[in-house]
């Protein structure tokens, strides 16, 4: 799968009310009646241990200048947020800077081999206000199409 591109995101929630987010290549519209969106989370992500049916989630697709970010949230260990600005949106921690936002609530969650795919629907949504390429991530490097 390497050789098919696809969109970063940042997804994030809080969990006591300290935010917690991963790096996500694998997340996708998934209805529009009524509006839903997949992403699939690694099984032993740390993300995943707290969320659950009802989370509200924060998806931050990153723009193609955000390559850093993408590799800060996709390593393990220390303060992710540290050094990042962000702040709290719809009820998830959002980045200031990013390509685009969804809100989404998780409605379940659905084991997939290797995976845990998260069903959600979107809550709410914008795009950045100047002007953005998405970040994508194409043989194990970040990049964009644009």
């Amino acid at each position: 799968m390497s050789n098919v591109a696809s969109a970063v995101s940042v997804v994030t929630t809080f969990d006591d009310g300290v935010p917690h987010g991963t790096t996500v290549s694998a997340f996708m519209s998934l209805s529009m009646d009524p509006p839903m969106l997949l992403v699939s989370l690694d099984a032993r992500s740390s993300l995943l241990t707290r969320v659950r049916p009802g989370s509200r989630l924060g998806v931050n697709v990153l723009a193609d200048d955000q390559g850093a970010i993408a590799t800060r949230f996709a390593t393990k260990g220390g303060d992710r947020f540290a050094e990042v600005s962000w702040h709290s949106e719809d009820g998830a921690p959002a980045l200031h800077a990013r390509h685009a936002w969804v809100a989404v609530d998780v409605d379940r969650l659905v084991p997939a081999g290797d995976h845990v795919l998260a069903l959600a629907h979107v809550r709410a949504a914008d795009v950045a206000s100047y002007p953005t390429r998405p970040l994508t991530y194409w043989r194990r490097t970040f990049g964009t199409h644009a």
